[in-house]
């Protein structure tokens, strides 16, 4: 049985991973989940590499029968859930508000509402059972202010607060701590397929670096660092917190 067990959703992506390895090396045995199976072992495998234990399970975050298996195969295989990174994410579409494709905004919504609230719902029975553990959901600096254009994503990303606040508050007495981080852009597929986006629409995504006051994206080195610590060594005195971790974006 494993000293310490997590589970990281959208573990095959960039912070995804970085986090599954920094949580690795932290102890942890790692149930890495992502909606791409390749992605998902391929972390397994550096994990692995680096002498930790993890698993991949492919899986739909937005499938409550799905998102309960994998709670189930981390209690299964390692006895117990003690972290979460609620991390899955989806971009949506880059287009104002009457021109928003409603296949988007659902989509966007389901993976970035729906399954971060269905992770909380299958997580927090697990985590009672073991008498607590520790809960980081991702929000975003896009769910700390508007951005145009990423109308579905700003909504999704406040409303990941929204839930946040709401799940540390029913379980402040269970031993279970909840809290968010908001990353500024980082150097992530993510954003990636942002800028491509942007290119194809004809708009220059070049500067888009140099709007973040540290004049850079972030790396995920630097957001799974806070979200290790979150999960492995914050008092238990901090929950309900909304973490930026943005460069600068959002200092008022």
């Amino acid at each position: 049985m494993a000293e310490r067990s997590s589970i990281v959703t959208g573990g095959g992506g960039g912070i995804g991973r970085a986090t599954s390895m920094g949580l690795a090396a932290k102890g942890f045995d790692v149930v890495v989940v992502d909606l791409n199976g390749e992605a998902a072992r391929g972390t397994v495998g550096a994990v692995e590499e680096a002498g930790g234990v993890a698993v991949a399970v492919e899986a739909d975050v937005t499938d409550d029968a799905a998102v309960a298996a994998y709670v189930r195969e981390c209690e299964e295989r390692f006895g117990r859930v003690d972290a979460f990174f609620n991390n899955a994410a989806y971009e949506g579409a880059i287009a104002p508000i009457p021109d928003y494709p409603l296949d988007e905004f659902d989509r966007t919504m389901a993976v970035n509402v729906r399954g971060v609230f269905l992770g909380l719902r299958h997580v927090i029975p697990a985590m009672r059972r073991r008498g607590g553990g520790a809960i980081v959901n991702v929000s975003s600096q896009a769910g700390l202010r508007g951005v145009p254009e990423l109308s579905a994503y700003s909504a999704s990303k406040h409303a990941v607060i929204g839930l946040t606040r709401a799940a540390a508050l029913e379980n402040v007495r269970e031993g279970i701590s909840v809290n968010t981080v908001c990353p500024g852009p980082t150097d992530t597929r993510m954003m990636r397929a942002i800028e491509e986006t942007v290119e194809r629409q004809g708009g220059d995504p070049s500067g888009f670096a140099e709007r973040i006051p540290i004049g850079r994206y972030g790396r995920p080195e630097e957001i799974a660092a806070l979200v290790v610590w979150l999960l492995a060594e914050a008092p238990a005195f901090l929950t309900g917190a909304v973490l930026p971790i943005d460069g600068g974006m959002t200092v008022p």
